[in-house]
Order: structure tokens, then sequence, then C-alpha cells
């Protein structure tokens, strides 16, 4: 039995899910807290679903856009115009701000040769920043904490942090995984009840079964790392209030440990419920609003404690939607997409590149210009100071935005 049977099988992973939810795990080696060589942080926030690009940032005097969404399309009194023929969701009024004050890039039509319109394989290739026929089992964020490792006997502790019950396929490398975190203290508190603490005593022991001793390990050094963090946030608060959404408690978590000081340089969260195949446009606006009003707080909340320039967001959604509505109010699957990059000192805010050409069309899904790894190689090299290709297997350009 290896090792991730034996921990799904186990009794021991009936402690309690707040302690190892999908086994809520990050370290094998010692030396538990060695910090990463950077105070840069990255903060990504995944759309799933695949959220539609043309209902968000809306081509307003392109007539096809209204020919081809004759009830779906957004009029042009409510768009709010960002320039003279681009402008943004009406729900989006959170995000116009920071656009305006330029911490906003929106890079038009990316995606990946040979797109998947299946959910789970476009978001897996995305979090692994694969090619679509490949299948990999480590993400692009626990790839980069291996390379930080570079191959030596080290531990790095909760360099990589997702708000969740779970942890996802980004945050999962080969020798260093990410670690889930939706509530500290909870977790802390869960780390320290009597049959745990009892669990932990067993780890003095010397046992004879390797995958008895690795779980004892694990149980020890989340119990460590829980604590650590509660102890690090105990006496940091926001200054600024998020609404009350769980999109804006996720960043409101965010903020507040980035605000600590945690030894963590990237941090993961996600907004779902943007599969809009019926009654697109109040979903849809309802989402995008809950996004705009979490992430303008969260900005204020780091301008406020003077790190915004440290940090750089990246929205994303696995695909965009067809450019033809559908017979229900809504889209269906389609292919390239745009997405957002904020930061409080970018090199070239604004929109980076054209909207897609409507008249020019792949059976009616938008072509992509820009791959979406161009993107994650920009934000390795340029912010967190890492070789991409340590990260990434193919050659990509790196943008000059940040």
């Amino acid at each position: 039995m290896n090792r991730r049977n034996f921990l799904r099988q186990t009794a021991f992973t009936s402690v309690g899910t707040l302690l190892i939810p999908n086994f809520l795990k990050a370290f094998e080696q010692e030396n538990m807290f060695q910090p990463l060589n950077t105070e840069k942080i990255v903060v990504v926030i995944q759309f799933s679903g695949g959220n539609d690009g043309l209902n968000t940032v809306i081509p307003f005097e392109n007539d096809i856009y209204y020919q081809k969404r004759p009830e779906l399309a957004i009029s042009k009194n409510d768009v709010l115009k960002i320039n003279k023929e681009i402008g943004l969701n009406p729900a989006l009024k959170g995000l116009q701000s920071l656009y305006d004050q330029g911490f906003v890039s929106i890079i038009n039509q990316v995606g990946y040769p040979n797109p998947d319109r299946s959910h789970f394989r476009s978001m897996d290739i995305w979090q692994t920043g694969s090619s679509s026929n490949q299948y990999w089992q480590t993400g692009w964020i626990g790839r980069y904490l291996d390379a930080q490792c570079g191959g030596k006997d080290c531990q790095i502790a909760y360099e990589a942090i997702e708000v969740d019950d779970s942890l996802g396929l980004a945050l999962k490398g080969e020798k260093i995984k990410g670690l889930a975190v939706k509530n500290a203290s909870r977790l802390a508190k869960a780390t320290k009840s009597n049959d745990i603490q009892t669990i932990n005593q067993f780890q003095k022991n010397d046992h004879d079964h390797e995958n008895v001793a690795y779980l004892y390990k694990t149980l020890s050094e989340t119990a460590s790392s829980a604590d650590y963090i509660e102890q690090k946030i105990k006496k940091t608060k926001n200054s600024t209030t998020y609404p009350a959404t769980e999109i804006g408690t996720q960043l409101k978590t965010i903020a507040q440990f980035i605000r600590s000081g945690l030894s963590t340089n990237v941090y993961y969260a996600s907004l779902g419920g943007f599969d809009t195949h019926v009654n697109q446009k109040v979903i849809q606006e309802r989402n995008l609003k809950m996004y705009a009003d979490a992430i303008h707080s969260f900005v204020k909340d780091l301008q406020e404690a003077n790190v915004w320039k440290e940090v750089v967001v990246l929205t994303f959604s696995e695909f965009g939607r067809r450019v033809a509505q559908n017979a229900s109010g809504g889209t269906d699957h389609g292919t390239a997409n745009n997405v957002f990059v904020l930061n409080g000192n970018l090199k070239k805010a604004g929109i980076w590149n054209e909207s897609a050409n409507l008249s020019d069309l792949d059976e009616g899904d938008l072509k992509f210009k820009v791959d979406f790894r161009q993107i994650y190689a920009t934000i390795l090299e340029k912010h967190l100071k890492t070789k991409y290709s340590l990260v990434l297997e193919k050659n990509f350009d790196v943008l000059d935005i940040l």
C-alpha cells in the first residue's frame, strides 16, 4: 500500500476535516520554518465554471457582439467604459475604480492550443501549466516550491496557502505541497484536541512501518504549522471592511496573513458559479459584483498596510464562453478568455492587447493569442524572481507587464 492510499484508508483521517481535509499537509522534511528568498507575494483568484469574458470585458462598439447576443449583450448605456471601444460589466464598479488608479492590466484572448471544454480537464491544464495532451500530477505553484528547494533536503513551511478546506492541484509539488487553511484559529484549536495530542505522542516512538511513521510525522507537523500561523495572526487585524461573501472572507483572510508577516509567497482563492448556461445575466453579474467588491476592499487593506506594491493578483477562469448566446439565456463552453493582473506598480496598466476579432472565429469560438503560461512565466520571472524554466516545460515569451 502506498502512502496516498494508506492516508485515505487509515482511521486516523477521521480525526477531523479541520485537521487534514483531503489530507491537509505540506511537509515531509525537517527545517520546519525555512522561508523562501523573496518578499514578493502572488494571490491567485480562480473563477470556477468558465466565466463569460465577452460580458466581462465588453466590446460595446462592435456590432457583431450585439448581433450574436440580442438579449444577452450588455447595453452600451450600462457598460462601464474604460476607453472608446471597451468597457466593463456594470457589476465591476469596484474593479473599475482600481483600473482608474492604474492597478489593473487586462489581457485578452488568453488560452492554449487545442483547448478542452471540460471543466475538470481545462482546470487541470491551467493548474498544472501543461499542454492539452499532457496529464501532470503536479501544479505550477507546487513546482515553484520544489524549485526553491533546489533538490536539497529542505522543507518550506506554508509558502503557498490555499484558503479552502482542501488543497487543489495547483499547489501540489513533487516534494513540497502547499497548505490548505480556511480558518487558522479553528485549525489550531482542532490540532490541540486531546485526541490529536494523544496521537502526536506516538511520534516520539520509533515505528517500523513507514506509513504509520509518516502519518504521525504529518500530524505533528500540521499541528506545529497551525500553531505558528495562529500565533502570527493573533494580533493582526484588517484595516477595512470586507463584503460578507465567501470571496470577501477568503480575501480578508489572505490580507490578514499578509499583514501579519507570515512567510508565504503564494495564496490561492476561488469563486464558483460561473457555469452560466441558463439565466446568465443575473448569475454572472451577482458573481462579478462579489469579486469586484471583495478585491476593492483587499487592495485598500494592503494599501493601508503599505504592501500593495509587493503583491500581484492574478484572476482567471478555466475557459470563456461561446460568442453566440444559446436558447436558454446563457452561453455554452468556449475557449479563449480575458485575464486580470493587478499590482500597485504595474509597468503596463490598462488594456494589454486588442480584443478578440469577432468576425474571425474558430467554429463559433474566440481564437487565443496569448498562452496562459506566458502569464505564469511573467509572474515567476518578474515578480517571484524564479527562472520559469524550472517550473514550465516549454519556452514562453515573458510579457512586459510587471
